[in-house]
């Protein structure tokens, strides 16, 4: 399903009041924000938890604002979990209570993270077409669709986990240079 396909699909459930957009955003987005809360000392339980929290964040901005998914939904679910994980993190207990009205008080904060997370994900791509043809397969299957480096060395016929582990790292130093040659032009 490509992204304006589950965009449309997720914005028109959420107005009917269905459980069906639900299902779509975890099934396509929940990864990312598991990845982001494990990365950053959390557990599986503390990343569902702040996904629902993000879902329901989301949820209150389709109708308050007058919403327009003019990019994919995972980058407003991503930035909004970020966000509610960063600020999970620095209370000293690792516990906060998500009010009701969270949205509502932290909208700037919240559209700040989304913007944020939209330009990262936007550099990211230039970057990542920006390399050769082999390295944007081989990222893409490694970092969106999440294969292990099993299944990389299988597809790409790699002799050992170490070779596909090489080519990964040498995949990744293309796309770190062409950012430092971005970021010395600017």
């Amino acid at each position: 399903m490509d992204r304006k396909t589950t965009n449309t699909l997720a914005i028109d459930d959420f107005k009917r009041n269905s459980n069906v957009a639900f299902a779509i955003l975890y099934q396509q987005y929940f990864t990312y924000t598991k990845k982001f809360v494990l990365n950053n000392k959390g557990n599986l339980e503390d990343a569902k938890d702040i996904f629902q929290d993000s879902l329901v964040i989301l949820y209150e901005k389709l109708f308050t604002d007058d919403f327009k998914a003019h990019t994919c939904l995972g980058y407003y679910i991503s930035g909004i979990s970020k966000n509610l994980w960063l600020k999970k993190l620095r209370n000293k207990q690792f516990f906060i209570e998500i009010p009701e009205n969270y949205y509502a008080t932290h909208q700037e904060e919240i559209n700040l993270a989304i913007e944020n997370e939209r330009d990262y994900w936007d550099k990211l791509n230039v970057y990542i077409n920006s390399i050769s043809t082999h390295c944007k397969n081989l990222i893409q299957d490694i970092f969106m669709k999440n294969k292990s480096i099993e299944e990389i060395q299988s597809k790409y016929q790699y002799t050992s986990k170490h070779n596909a582990q090489n080519q990964k790292h040498k995949c990744v130093e293309q796309i770190r240079k062409i950012k430092n040659n971005d970021y010395f032009q600017h």
